[in-house]
């Protein structure tokens, strides 16, 4: 059955997500917060946060909140909690990434009703060229989860399911604070082995706050965390990455930040990322260092020296 899905949020992911499923057949409105942003869309049949991707012929673009059987939730993590109450009775998708500052918590932990978390390798260009792709669709129901996996699947987008929602929703989240050292690591020219040693540590990092918080460990070495981790930390697309990248580089956080229009996540993400790890107990040395670089505690060699001078241990 092809249910209508409605995209919530108008920003280069949940446009692509929109192109994506339109392209597929399916019966697809993308909603914009912005009335004129909604209405050059419309005209133009295309976004230019994702340039050069035109918009499908059955593809609605509206800034009235829609009806609809599946709500994708593309909004950046910080507005999610304000934008809940606008909308309508359906399943949620959620696709944002991150933890909401003010109280730590994932986006499946804001949500009261049952909802599902989709997420992983995946830069948004390359989904809405239609080149192959893979995610998880991560919700503990097992019949919610067969609904949306068959309603989201496309010949590109291959979509594996997972009772995981807390692992799965952690991956999503912690993957952009690794991403910002690892971009660091490669603009302060420290080498790929440095690199290739901080996406492991920082794999294992994750996967104890991931059992900490009642997810599964080895749901982090799947796509929704090694498998975006990867990527976050080795494409030159990722926004967390190249933010880290010019850091490394000596360009000041408010400099980068102030030349973007796209959120960077990563940013938001690290203070609450490590407030939540201490209330768990955890020790996440790299999100600590990635903190203290973004908050001005430290610089780059200062950032680099300490991860170097941890005391010695078994892996």
């Amino acid at each position: 059955m092809n249910k209508s899905i409605a995209v919530i949020g108008a920003g280069a992911w949940g446009t692509a997500l929109a192109i994506l499923l339109a392209q597929a057949g399916r019966d697809v409105t993308l909603w914009a917060r912005d009335a004129e942003k909604a209405e050059a869309m419309r005209q133009t049949r295309e976004n230019p946060r994702l340039p050069g991707a035109g918009f499908p012929s059955g593809l609605r673009v509206t800034a009235e909140m829609p009806q609809a059987e599946i709500l994708l939730i593309t909004v950046p993590m910080q507005h999610l909690r304000a934008l809940l109450p606008a909308l309508p009775e359906a399943p949620l998708v959620l696709c944002c990434k991150g933890l909401e500052a003010t109280s730590f918590l994932l986006p499946p932990e804001i949500v009261t009703s049952p909802c599902a978390i989709l997420t992983g390798p995946n830069f948004a260009h390359e989904v809405a060229a239609g080149l192959p792709a893979a995610a998880v669709l991560a919700t503990p129901g097992a019949a919610l989860r067969a609904q949306l996996i068959a309603a989201l699947h496309t010949p590109s987008l291959r979509l594996y399911g997972s009772p995981d929602i807390i692992g799965a929703a952690l991956g999503g989240a912690a993957k952009n604070v690794i991403a910002i050292a690892a971009g660091v690591v490669m603009g302060a020219g420290l080498g790929e082995n440095a690199r290739a040693a901080l996406i492991t540590r920082g794999l294992a990092e994750i996967a104890r706050l991931a059992a900490a918080l009642g997810g599964r460990p080895e749901t982090i070495s799947g796509l929704s965390g090694l498998g975006d981790l990867l990527l976050t930390c080795t494409g030159t697309s990722s926004r967390n990455y190249s933010l880290g990248f010019l850091l490394g580089q000596g360009q000041s956080l408010a400099a980068v930040l102030g030349g973007r229009s796209a959120v960077t996540e990563g940013v938001m993400t690290a203070p609450a990322l490590l407030a939540r790890a201490a209330g768990a107990g955890v020790e996440m040395p790299i999100t600590q260092a990635v903190t203290k670089l973004l908050s001005g505690e430290m610089n780059v060699p200062q950032t680099m020296a300490a991860l170097m001078s941890r005391a010695l241990k078994d892996e």
